[in-house]
């Protein structure tokens, strides 16, 4: 569970990038958080990620209290979350397959696991035949699937999607938020922080709007047509 209780974050500069905002989202939820350009979404994301520390409130992830949590333990934190990034952010000199294992490796998985949890991971994202392609050879859409699949080797009860579809055409990014859903259905809490509206009202998901730092609605849009 994600629990976000009266958190403010008022930046040096002055900017109010959130006001007093509370989220409750259950495990296994697929949310949706958006929002125009400075409506306090990148500041939620950093929160959550704990890059910024709110200025007022309490954030509490899967039961840890972020304010009260030891530096030392961040990294461990994050990877317990699985992270996804507009720009992709793979490793250009690795193939698809060492992309993937990149994240496994970080936490001294033993080979063997490796050689087993990789292909069925590439496999659920679609990606089996491309296990030895670099970034450069394969589609915007084919590069998200990679990250998606590396940001869920681990097995994270979370997965936490920051424009995941920004750099990507229609066609790819709603073939991205189909992955996305089915991964929720495996038990997976998705959260998707994204500014398009086309997408968010073709889902009939939960969504969050954030404007100029407020929370201003929280209700289920729209409904995909299959």
């Amino acid at each position: 569970m994600i629990e976000i209780m009266n958190v403010s974050k008022t930046y040096d500069t002055g900017n109010k990038a959130l006001r007093n905002i509370n989220i409750q989202i259950e495990d296994g939820e697929f949310v949706f958080i958006m929002g125009r350009s400075g409506s306090g979404k990148s500041t939620l994301v950093k929160l959550l990620l704990k890059e910024t520390e709110p200025t007022s409130g309490r954030i509490v992830v899967n039961n840890m209290d972020l304010q009260k949590m030891p530096r030392r333990y961040v990294p461990k934190y994050r990877r317990m979350l699985g992270v996804v990034f507009q720009d992709f952010r793979l490793l250009k000199d690795r193939n698809v397959f060492e992309n993937v294992a990149f994240a496994q490796r970080v936490i001294g998985a033993p080979s063997r696991k490796i050689r087993e949890s990789v292909p069925a991971m590439l496999k659920l994202v679609g990606l089996s035949a491309k296990y030895k392609s670099l970034p450069q050879q394969l589609s915007g859409g084919e590069q998200q699937r990679v990250a998606i699949a590396r940001a869920l080797i681990n097995r994270p009860e979370v997965l936490l999607a920051d424009e995941p579809t920004g750099n990507l055409d229609h066609g790819n990014a709603v073939e991205i938020m189909k992955l996305l859903e089915h991964i929720n259905s495996l038990g997976t809490t998705v959260v998707v922080v994204t500014h398009s509206l086309e997408l968010v009202e073709q889902m009939g998901k939960r969504v969050i709007t954030l404007d100029r730092g407020r929370l201003i609605s929280d209700e289920v849009k729209g409904g995909l047509d299959r």
